[in-house]
């Protein structure tokens, strides 16, 4: 075997490699690793805030987190804030006790977005329940009409980002173009 191919035969295996070692962490997508309050938990006090820990660091900029009690209403009382991988959302004091969904969307080291739900149940109405009660009294004829606030549903669609695939695809044949080349050339 001549010096170039033992060479190559060296070189070839490091290089990939060092290709697939170097594209793992974009093939894997963020997690969520755990939640407070924690999923499918039974709480019996009022959270005043939601916060959720995932895999990796998480830019609060890109992300949306809501809260929705008993009858969809929104409990967010702000944007989510971040701190390296975990967000934290604060919360208007809960109301009806219920089922209770954290929805997420956030995005990736990667690009890809990456969304879903964490349900809780508050077992005892919270101090929230008490306000509703007296906003649902009956208001004089003269008062002004209230609109209730908008809040905008977290995104159901997936885009589902840019592949890695195809550059790793484009690594390998160009090292084999690379590798069929200097085999020729060794050999003139």
């Amino acid at each position: 075997m001549s010096p170039v191919l033992r060479r190559l035969a060296v070189a070839l295996p490091a290089v990939l490699l060092a290709l697939v070692a170097g594209a793992a962490p974009a093939w894997a997508h963020t997690e969520l690793e755990s939640s407070s309050p924690a999923a499918n938990a039974q709480v019996g006090t009022a959270p005043t805030s939601a916060s959720l820990t995932f895999s990796e660091d998480i830019a609060a900029s890109d992300a949306t987190v809501s809260v929705a009690g008993p009858g969809g209403t929104d409990y967010a009382a702000g944007p989510a804030t971040g701190d390296g991988d975990t967000l934290t959302v604060p919360l208007r004091p809960l109301g009806a006790a219920g089922v209770y969904t954290i929805t997420y969307r956030v995005v990736s080291d990667d690009g890809h977005p990456v969304s879903g739900t964490v349900p809780f149940t508050l077992t005892t109405a919270g101090p929230g329940a008490a306000a509703a009660t007296s906003a649902a009294a009956p208001e004089p004829a003269t008062a002004a009409p209230t609109t209730a606030p908008q809040t905008t549903p977290a995104a159901a669609t997936d885009d589902g980002g840019a592949p890695v695939w195809p550059w790793i695809v484009v690594a390998v044949v160009v090292i084999g173009a690379g590798v069929a080349f200097a085999l020729r050339r060794s050999r003139v």
